[in-house]
């Protein structure tokens, strides 16, 4: 046999036995924490057209897909992110509904890129969406619920770190950066990389105040003080207005009693160009990756014909599992199954207990004595 036939592509793997059986549990708590909020279960194909996933939709770069043909000749694509996939279906089924609509799911996405050295190319993504509110309550809800999950999960040390995307965008709406300069920007200081940034902006002629704030960007994360550090370096009526969002957030967080786990990055960026308004991501000890990572998409449904402002969040579950185990978090312990070993001439009996002892919550394994004959 070819030995090559055991082994898993590049960038996937096995799951199997008790850590598959901690991750399912794992999942499972999280979904319970979703349920709670009044959230429903949506399932959505694994794979879709690849339009649902384009560059105008403003997800995952085309380079990075999983692409094949059906029989019809259309170019078909594995989800890379399930957030367009649940766009495209409340869109398709609940296109004439005016109330919110709340969704939760669980399942696996698919990126192929060679330079997520160490990252694995199939995940696990658990997650929730928020269609058709457009409140700051709302952003809250979903920020409060990203919490409750990640203590739930058994995390004691983590952080949601929050940003504005309108903030960002009407700074460089004010400093006329558009194109191939606005893309790399949007790196530099993505990487905190501000010299690079001071670079590229004294090539421009802008004001020496907005130079001096977008090179800041960076360096603008902590507690509320980092928006009021914000504030007082622009006079730009929609930035001040996206700041003002941010503080409303953060007053409904603390009557939900989570602002301990609240920070700000006024730098943070996201590479899905869906997002509008507050973007978050949740960080902690024993994985290099968010664990967590969010924020609202305003526009993403009009582009599958539902004009709806919606806000959602994936828990990445690989890098969750990940964390726990670094931090020797004990996840919950798989229920053993019982062996129950008999011979022949024992089987009717033993039959009878499996099944008795089934009924009362017990796994149990039936098994005939080796070189015995049944």
């Amino acid at each position: 046999m070819d030995q090559k036939l055991l082994h898993t592509p590049e960038g996937v793997r096995d799951i199997y036995n008790e850590e598959c059986e901690k991750k399912l549990a794992l999942q499972g708590r999280l979904h319970e924490v979703m349920k709670s909020y009044g959230y429903r279960d949506i399932e959505t194909p694994t794979f879709e057209f690849f339009d649902v996933f384009s560059k105008e939709v403003g997800t995952t770069p085309s380079k990075d897909l999983y692409k094949f043909f059906d029989r019809e000749g259309n170019t078909l694509v594995l989800r890379p992110d399930i957030t367009p996939s649940i766009a495209r279906a409340a869109a398709k089924y609940f296109g004439e509904e005016t109330d919110p609509l709340r969704f939760c799911y669980v399942g696996n996405t698919f990126i192929n890129n060679s330079s997520y050295q160490g990252y694995l190319k199939e995940t696990t993504q658990l997650g929730a969406e928020l269609i058709g509110d457009n409140s700051v309550d709302s952003d809250a809800e979903v920020i409060a619920m990203v919490i409750e999950c990640l203590l739930k999960a058994g995390l004691k040390e983590f952080q949601v770190s929050i940003g504005q995307v309108d903030f960002f965008e009407s700074l460089l709406k004010e400093a006329g950066i558009t194109g191939a300069e606005e893309e790399e920007l949007k790196r530099l200081i993505s990487n905190k990389n501000n010299f690079g940034a001071e670079e590229l902006l004294s090539e421009k002629n802008i004001r020496p105040d907005l130079k001096e704030l977008l090179v800041a960007l960076p360096k603008l994360y902590g507690g509320t003080e980092a928006l009021e550090k914000a504030r007082s370096m622009t006079k730009n009526q929609e930035a001040l207005t996206a700041l003002r969002r941010l503080e409303e957030i953060y007053e409904i967080l603390c009557v939900y009693g989570v602002e301990r786990y609240v920070s700000f990055d006024l730098g943070m960026l996201s590479k899905y160009m869906y997002y509008t308004g507050v973007i978050f991501r949740a960080f902690t000890f024993g994985t290099g990756g968010a664990v967590v990572k969010g924020g609202r998409y305003d526009q993403l449904l009009g582009h599958f014909g539902k004009e709806a402002p919606s806000i959602g969040f994936v828990v990445v579950v690989n890098q969750l599992v990940n964390a726990l185990e670094r931090q020797k978090i004990s996840m919950p312990a798989p229920q053993e199954p019982v062996v129950l070993r008999y011979r022949p001439q024992e089987r009717d009996e033993a039959i009878r207990k499996a099944e008795k002892l089934r009924r009362e919550g017990a796994y149990v394994a039936l098994a005939a004595e080796k070189g015995e004959t049944v």
